[in-house]
């Protein structure tokens, strides 16, 4: 469960250094009540100085001539740099915000260290920073996700704690696990003061509208002095999510910020809840926001099969089991990932 300090109920903080059943407890109850989570930054290997470098490397790209960043353009593949619009998150209700909205670089899986695609000049000698990075998030879901199969009481005859973990091992094969870096710029104060008074509601300005994310979870890294994040309650209300929750403001590092995605959701039958969310404009202190996530898949060829856990199977949605009643095989990760892009870029 989460906290709540003078009034205000914030995501719960769970710390991940033991891999037991009582961390798989609280997991459990944060994924299906909010879908969000902190870990916190701690031990992780994610130190100041890889941090500061990550995010000096996403400026200096996003600072790079249009020509530079043109060169890697994204693809099907969901590969490369997204020029503004590319995204299609809530045509029905995101306001534009002129020609400066997200702008992002994926990175597909690197290989032996070595990027699947091709780099921008401004990163190309950072190969190593990149891949190291991606390395430390890896790690880190598997440890998420060993968790999280204990917490789900998964038994050891049927995989135990490894049931989702060697279904998300890079040596079985390719996955649609990516990096991204994210920047969004700031507006300027006649813009975003012009954008406020054409709006119905301050709601409608946002920098990324209302989405949610596709595979199992995502890592999210924020810089200190750069809030923007907002998570969806049940009841439809939007809740901020603050960079240093109550108990970690004097941590060197923000926490990471944890949300399942649409895959797990599924995979689980939805007892892992999938949290819309978005990122508003900072009317009172609008300005650069850049971001680092990392988006979790399982192997593409992973069949979706019922997870063995009685947790899951009481759900009560029977996603899956609905789909083996009817005569269909499984739906693979590739699959899965193919739709949903497919749904937001319309390839």
């Amino acid at each position: 469960m989460g906290s709540v300090v003078e009034g205000k109920e914030y995501l719960p903080i769970i710390d991940v250094s033991e891999i037991d059943s009582q961390t798989g407890d609280r997991l459990i109850q944060a994924a299906s009540k909010w879908g969000f989570f902190y870990v916190r930054n701690q031990d992780l290997g994610f130190t100041s100085e890889i941090m500061n470098r990550s995010f000096d490397h996403s400026r200096r790209f996003f600072k790079s001539p249009l020509e530079e960043k043109a060169t890697c353009a994204i693809g099907p593949d969901d590969k490369g740099w997204s020029s503004p619009y590319a995204e299609v998150l809530d045509p029905d209700h995101q306001k534009v915000c002129g020609k400066e909205t997200l702008k992002t670089l994926n990175f597909g899986e690197f290989l032996d260290g070595k990027a699947q695609q091709p780099l921008p000049k401004s990163l190309s000698t950072h190969e190593d920073d990149l891949s190291g990075f991606m390395d430390l998030c890896r790690d880190l879901c598997m440890r998420i996700l060993q968790i999280a199969a204990i917490g789900l009481w998964v038994d050891e005859k049927d995989g135990g704690m490894n049931w989702f973990s060697s279904r998300h091992n890079p040596s079985i094969g390719p996955s649609g696990t990516t990096l991204r870096l994210c920047y969004y710029p700031s507006l300027g104060a006649e813009k975003s003061s012009s954008l406020y008074a054409d709006a119905e509601k301050d709601s409608e300005i946002v920098r990324a509208a209302a989405h949610t994310d596709f595979g199992t979870m995502t890592l999210l890294f924020q810089q200190p002095s750069q809030p923007g994040l907002e998570i969806q309650r049940p009841d439809s209300s939007w809740c901020p999510v603050d960079i240093f929750p109550p108990g970690t403001e004097h941590d060197a590092l923000p926490p990471i910020v944890i949300n399942i995605g649409d895959l797990l959701s599924y995979w689980t039958n939805e007892l892992f809840r999938s949290s819309m969310h978005r990122v508003a404009i900072q009317r009172e202190r609008e300005e650069d926001r850049y971001s680092i996530a990392y988006f979790c898949h399982p192997v593409a060829t992973t069949e979706l099969i019922p997870i063995p856990s009685n947790l899951v199977s009481k759900a009560g949605n029977d996603l899956l089991v609905d789909e083996g009643r009817q005569g269909r095989r499984a739906m693979t990760a590739k699959e899965h990932l193919k739709n949903r892009l497919a749904a937001v870029y319309g390839w």
